[in-house]
């Protein structure tokens, strides 16, 4: 173990050099971690201690350089059952001490082996937690990782990051979605059966609701209202996602059409913001975002304080302290960040509608906010009760 230890470090000791480069003109150099080459995206961080490999495979995180706020990663290795998707979407990774081994008994491959397989450009030996306070700081922002031999100059690397696109405006959930529908049965014996529309849907997602007795039909993010009832579904979800809400005109609509038709919904992250555009709020860029799986929420309905698995760079804009009228009848902010007070959660009090802006499947984080899934169960049991009795 020694040898392979010594070998490892050394391997680590012999990386190319890379250069961090934000928008701002910060500048902080390492060594190449992953692939080497050049990346850009936006800069963001997690606060997460673990659970690095779901967040490296969510869909959420696509165009986005992630700063892990944990010093020590990539202990527990790389394995092939943790994956939220088909492949890692981060547009770079960012940490300070990788692990020179990895040891857990899942573990296939190590980090750094799987971040170079897939072409992800990272950096390491860096200072993270000066990164994370300077975005904190400043608020999130395009950023560079620049690694090789041959580096360009400080400015000619600060004028390319300056010229990639932001994150506001960017409409990227087709770009991350399924692009056929495909089927997750229900685990044991079906109950009901709901249309999913995929924005960048994690894994765990349908198979939470398959547990709970539900066929999903996941569909690509340009399906029609035509696409989602041609499944006969007892409700309808909208999933966690990439991209600003701004640009999400089709899913508003979509979804505007399941909220006349009074089909039980439930959506997550992006599908929040969504339901928030339908019922007419606006949304806005959070200054950095909350992403990590250590995220204090209090349900109003219930007045639980929960610690939640987190992933959003936008929010809703919604008055917290009021019911407010839409053409969809009443909602209420049914859920709030107890950091800044931010919408994480709508209710309508008309309608079987409901979202939270959090990740309620813990792929990876807490299981504190499992039962949003037996709360859209119950949702269509009610609904099915009153098509009964009428």
């Amino acid at each position: 173990m020694t040898t392979s230890i010594q070998g490892a470090a050394s391997q680590r000791h012999k990386a190319a050099p890379a250069v961090l480069v934000l928008e701002d003109g910060r500048i902080f150099r390492g060594r190449a971690y992953g692939a080497v080459g050049v990346t850009f995206g936006e800069a963001v961080f997690s606060t997460g201690m673990t659970g690095y490999q779901e967040t490296l495979t969510d869909p959420s995180y696509h165009r986005q350089v992630v700063v892990m706020t944990a010093p020590h990663v990539g202990n527990t290795g790389v394995n092939d059952e943790d994956p939220e998707s088909k492949r890692i979407w981060v547009a770079g990774y960012v940490v300070r001490d990788p692990a020179r081994v990895p040891s857990n008994w899942r573990a296939k491959r190590s980090l750094d082996e799987e971040l170079r397989h897939q072409g992800v450009v990272g950096i390491s030996g860096i200072d993270t937690r000066a990164l994370t306070r300077h975005l904190r700081e400043r608020g999130a922002m395009r950023v560079g990782i620049f690694s090789g031999n041959a580096l360009p100059d400080e400015g000619t690397m600060l004028a390319e990051v300056r010229q990639a696109p932001e994150m506001e405006g960017a409409d990227l959930s087709a770009e991350v979605a399924t692009k056929e529908t495909y089927v997750v049965p229900a685990i044991g014996e079906k109950k009901y059966t709901v249309a999913a529309v995929d924005l960048g849907i994690k894994g765990m997602t349908p198979h939470r609701m398959a547990e709970r007795g539900i066929e999903v039909h996941v569909l690509p993010a340009t399906a029609t209202a035509e696409d989602i009832y041609a499944v006969a579904p007892d409700g309808v979800f909208f999933s966690n996602g990439p991209g600003d809400p701004a640009t999400a005109d089709h899913p508003v609509s979509v979804m505007q059409a399941v909220l006349e038709r009074g089909t039980p919904l439930f959506g997550i992250c992006f599908g929040n913001q969504i339901l928030g555009r339908a019922l007419g709020f606006g949304t806005y860029k959070l200054k950095y975002g909350h992403r990590g799986i250590n995220q204090p929420v209090q349900d109003r309905t219930t007045g639980k304080v929960e610690v939640t698995a987190h992933n959003h760079g936008f929010a809703v804009d919604a008055p917290l302290d009021q019911v407010s009228d839409t053409p969809y009848g009443r909602v209420e902010v049914s859920h709030v960040c107890l950091n800044d007070n931010v919408v994480e959660g709508l209710q309508l009090l008309d309608k079987p509608a409901f979202s939270v802006q959090y990740h309620p499947e813990a792929a990876a984080g807490p299981h504190d906010a499992a039962y949003l899934f037996d709360r859209f169960t119950s949702l269509m049991d009610t609904v099915l009760m009153e098509g009964q009795r009428a």
